[in-house]
């Protein structure tokens, strides 16, 4: 056995506790538009700090910011993780959780992972389905609730182009017929496009958002590894956002290098496409700084290769110095191994001024970073279409005074009404923020 399998085991029999180093810098020192980088700490037994998902006691609830309120806008669903909001005010949830995927839980690396996994509250088998949720009389609460797509496959994103609703499962990108009003489909769906997929499925999920003249569809694709370990030729396609033709269903690579990006959304001053990414781990609890950013048509943003822009990873085999001198640097840090997620603009919501241009992240938190990062909703205040200052609290307290997980948000949406909905895959929830009366 060699001395790193050797080290997780060790990680595993010591019960996945808070095992090698520490940070040494706050997270606000991982963020904004230069955060501080200090030199890689790669240690024998990775860090491993674990926030066990436990979910919220009765009334249990975040901490809203200031001059807003926090309720429940629907309550005891099954791993909600993405939503959409349909013209009408219906808001479609993706309850979903990873597909098998045995060749990427294979030896002792993949054997940790599942445990990892399983104490974090991933470790269920996903629903596969898509919920419709109605507040018919607008109170911020859903008063009814029906099964609008089953039989998926790790849905993850959705939208709507006319009446086509396209739904990101984890292999295929996938078009429905939708008729307004409608509180269910049971039509085939006709496939666009396959996605990466398969038995080794790294980071499954997949996104999708449409252009604004509906002719492209803009779909993440993450890296099938942490920094290509499995191999550079099991990435064909991934780390990527890929540009779909709606009409055809080809496709290209739009913006490669992009570790795991998630959350997709159109900046409403520039029109600039903007995404929310998981950077690499395993190099320290203050590398790498996760991110949002604008996307450059063509652009390449350092993964495996190089973090950041162009600081080497050094553990990439082999390395490729002329792609990393082509590495685009990030816009803006949110915070080493914040998972940040969910990303949406501020536009349209009801909410106090200070969160009238910017953009809402929901970040699933840490665990591979001591102490705990994320587990958190922020918004990053904007100006002329670029972020400018430093991120607000909008929600908090997913932590109890434990360390356990009560909650971890997820996707981000504004609502019809402006308030701010967000899904949380631990407590089962889609929480409202919206001002305070």
């Amino acid at each position: 056995m060699r001395k790193t399998q050797l080290a997780f085991v060790i990680a595993l029999a010591g019960g996945l506790t808070a095992c090698g180093e520490s940070s040494s810098l706050q997270v606000s020192d991982g963020t904004g538009p230069s955060p501080k980088l200090p030199e890689p700490n790669k240690t024998l037994i990775p860090t491993v700090n674990i926030a066990p998902a436990v979910g919220w006691p009765a009334g249990g609830k975040p901490t809203a910011a200031a001059g807003t309120q926090v309720t429940a806008f629907a309550e005891g669903l099954d791993h909600p993780r993405w939503l959409y909001v349909l013209p009408n005010g219906d808001v479609l949830v993706a309850e979903t959780n990873a597909p098998p995927k045995p060749d990427d839980n294979s030896g002792i690396r993949g054997w940790v992972s599942k445990k990892v996994m399983s104490k974090a509250g991933a470790g269920v088998p996903s629903p596969n389905r898509i919920t419709l949720l109605r507040d018919a009389d607008h109170d911020g609460v859903a008063e009814t609730r029906t099964v609008f797509l089953q039989n998926l496959n790790s849905p993850f994103g959705m939208t709507l182009v006319g009446n086509d609703l396209y739904v990101a499962d984890t292999d295929r990108l996938l078009r429905f017929h939708y008729e307004p009003g409608a509180t269910e489909i049971k039509t085939q769906p006709i496939k666009v496009t396959d996605l990466p997929g398969g038995t080794l499925n790294h980071h499954w999920t997949k996104n999708v958002i449409a252009s604004k003249d509906g002719s492209k569809l803009y779909v993440t694709v993450g890296s099938n590894s942490n920094v290509g370990e499995n191999g550079l030729d099991k990435e064909e396609g991934r780390a990527a956002i890929w540009e779909v033709e709606r009409a055809t269903g080809n496709h290209r690579i739009f913006a490669s290098g992009i570790r795991n990006p998630n959350g997709l959304a159109w900046e409403p001053t520039t029109g600039a496409l903007w995404t929310a990414v998981n950077e690499r781990d395993e190099i320290g609890s203050d590398l790498v700084p996760d991110y949002i950013t604008s996307v450059k048509d063509g652009g390449f943003y350092g993964w495996p290769f190089s973090y950041y822009g162009q600081h080497v990873d050094v553990r990439v085999k082999p390395q490729n110095p002329d792609l990393v001198a082509k590495a685009i640097a990030p816009d803006y840090a949110v915070g080493p191994h914040t998972a940040s997620l969910g990303l949406t603009f501020a536009e349209g919501n009801s909410l106090p001024a200070q969160f009238k241009e910017g953009a809402f992240i929901g970040q699933h938190g840490s665990w591979n970073r001591k102490p705990h990062s994320g587990y958190k909703v922020i918004f990053v205040p904007f100006a002329a279409g670029k972020p400018n200052g430093t991120p607000v609290d909008v929600l908090t307290g997913f932590l109890d005074k434990d360390e356990n997980a009560l909650g971890r948000p997820v996707g981000v949406v504004i609502d019809q009404q402006g308030g701010l909905l967000v899904a949380d895959d631990v407590g089962n929830k889609v929480w409202r923020v919206s001002s305070a009366k």
